[in-house]
């Protein structure tokens, strides 16, 4: 069957094969005539091509950190008896409060501060804005001379206006 269909065809088969090696022939003289005119050009470019292969693995292996760290975890159990703090009645200092004027709205925002939430949570607390919060808070650290929450809880403590 393949046999003849190639019988009946075999002309326009052989005008094929014929044309393809052609082809063959005018592309092989083509690329000999480019590399033959334009031979500076074609060494250019295969140089910037390895050039730019070398520049590119050259750049990951510089970019790579040099530093591998590997984290090791352990189970560690060490039983240590941690002696109680004496617990003391805290006493307010009247003087410290009345010489820094800290207003009693701003004592609670204080308390919450120090207990650790946050001015939103305060806010939600207490009933009050956000920025009525930030306002608080900004007169407290003006009025105990501090410039961060941590450093205001620290000084209140040291002036016993905070247990």
């Amino acid at each position: 069957m393949i046999i003849k269909a190639l019988i009946r065809n075999k002309l326009i088969i052989l005008y094929g094969i014929s044309l393809a090696a052609l082809l063959f022939v005018l592309r092989w003289l083509q690329l000999r005539f480019i590399i033959f005119d334009h031979a500076f050009e074609v060494y250019a470019g295969a140089i910037a091509l390895i050039f730019t292969g070398l520049g590119i693995w050259l750049a990951m292996k510089l970019s790579k950190p040099k530093i591998r760290t590997v984290v090791v975890e352990k189970e560690v159990f060490i039983h240590q008896e941690v002696p109680a703090l004496p617990k003391t009645e805290f006493t307010l200092n009247e003087k410290a409060l009345h010489q820094s004027g800290i207003s009693k709205r701003e004592m609670e925002v204080l308390h919450l501060i120090a207990q650790g939430y946050s001015n939103q949570e305060i806010a939600n607390h207490l009933f009050v804005s956000l920025n009525t919060v930030k306002t608080h808070s900004s007169n407290l650290f003006l009025k105990l001379d501090v410039k961060r929450r941590t450093q205001a809880i620290e000084k209140a403590k040291r002036l016993s206006i905070i247990p």
